[in-house]
């Protein structure tokens, strides 16, 4: 049997719903097909599952991010600003393409009121390892330096300033890429440049240059605080490679 919603069924989720409760009350095994009923099923079983993909990445990284840096602080920092960009990103999507501000100037489109499904996984899967990239080619830096110097002011006068043109100058390119992929007729291709360039501009410029090296100048000691049973465990390791070798 064929139903034409008047309405449509790809963001009125009320009106899939009620064709669903219609074909199961006619008793058997009936089931919704279409594009519609895929779409929701989709987002049903991807997103259902989203928060326990994100805490699991969120724990992997921040154990990672402990044993390159030797602190429990600057993972944590690591971690928030990383979702501060793809929060961003996010913001900037429903702002041009939900709300409409900037779509039709830009881009002569009209808002589509709604994102597509797999763009937001697209967005934080590229912007949360790319600015974790960029957080490690600093932070890695600063540290070398504090162990150097043993100054934390130190610490960001040198890491910024050997990985500042690197960071920047990628993340001009990427966001130069994206912007020409948003220049594609394609409405979906122009919603993920749009996330991207938004996000990886967002990332250099505020975050990166801005928010890292102020929140390591504010945290200061606390930056490389490590419990001492860590501190044990890292050094025996060291210890035991040193030794094998």
């Amino acid at each position: 049997m064929l139903a034409f919603p008047v309405s449509d069924a790809n963001t009125d989720s009320a009106t899939l719903n009620r064709l669903r409760a219609a074909a199961h009350a006619q008793g058997g095994h009936n089931l919704v097909g279409g594009p519609a009923a895929a779409g929701a099923d989709f987002i049903s079983v991807v997103y259902g599952n989203f928060p326990l993909m994100f805490g699991l990445i969120v724990l992997v990284t921040y154990l990672l991010l402990v044993r390159a840096f030797r602190s429990v602080v600057l993972p944590l920092k690591a971690v928030i600003l990383n979702g501060l960009s793809v929060g961003a990103a996010y913001g900037v999507l429903v702002l041009v393409w939900q709300e409409g501000y900037g779509s039709t100037l830009i881009w002569h489109t009209e808002p589509t009121r709604a994102i597509t499904s797999m763009i937001p996984l697209i967005v934080f899967a590229f912007l949360f390892g790319l600015s974790m990239d960029y957080e490690v080619f600093i932070m890695t830096r600063m540290r070398e330096q504090y162990d150097a110097t043993g100054s934390t002011d130190q610490a960001i006068i040198g890491g910024m300033s050997h990985t500042g043109v690197l960071v920047t100058s990628a993340a001009l390119i990427l966001f130069l890429a994206f912007v020409a992929l948003a220049s594609v007729p394609e409405t979906s291709l122009r919603i993920m440049a749009t996330g991207l360039a938004a996000g990886i501009l967002l990332d250099a410029t505020l975050i990166r240059a801005l928010l890292v090296p102020a929140l390591v100048s504010l945290m200061g000691r606390w930056n490389w605080w490590l419990p001492g049973w860590l501190q044990s465990l890292f050094s025996g390791r060291s210890k035991t490679k040193g030794a094998n070798e």
